[in-house]
Order: C-alpha cells, then sequence, then structure tokens
C-alpha cells in the first residue's frame, strides 16, 4: 500500500470517528492501530493526531473491558 493510500485511509477512519459512539470507536480501534503500524513499517510520519486518537482509541478499549468485570 502507498504513502497516499495509507494516509487517506488514516483519514477516513478519523472522519468515521467523529462524534461517534462508544461501540463505533471500540470497532475500529483495531483498524487505527493496524494503519499507524503500517504506516511505522514503511518508514512514514505518523501524525501526533493519529498517534493521540489510537491512543484515546487504545484506553477506551481498556476502560470498556474493566466495565464488564464483576465486583
Amino acid at each position: 500500500m502507498t504513502a497516499t493510500n495509507l494516509y487517506s485511509e488514516a483519514e477516513q477512519l478519523e472522519q468515521e470517528l467523529q462524534n461517534a459512539c462508544l461501540d463505533t470507536r471500540l470497532a475500529l480501534q483495531p483498524s487505527v492501530s493496524k494503519v499507524i503500524d503500517r504506516m511505522r513499517q514503511q518508514g512514514m510520519h505518523v501524525p501526533s493526531r493519529l498517534r493521540r486518537l489510537d491512543a484515546a482509541l487504545c484506553e477506551d478499549a481498556m476502560e470498556a473491558r474493566f466495565d464488564n468485570l464483576p465486583v
């Protein structure tokens, strides 16, 4: 996949995540992480906004896991 394609895919994911509900955010989190991993593997610059978005999505996923634990 070319750099342009990866940037386009990342932008599309960003648009889908704007004002998305938690379920959508959790569903798209693996896709965002994969795009960022592919960018890094190809030696591309990963914009800070994508790194922050990925971190926030990972945090949402972790919190969702703990919400389902019995007390």
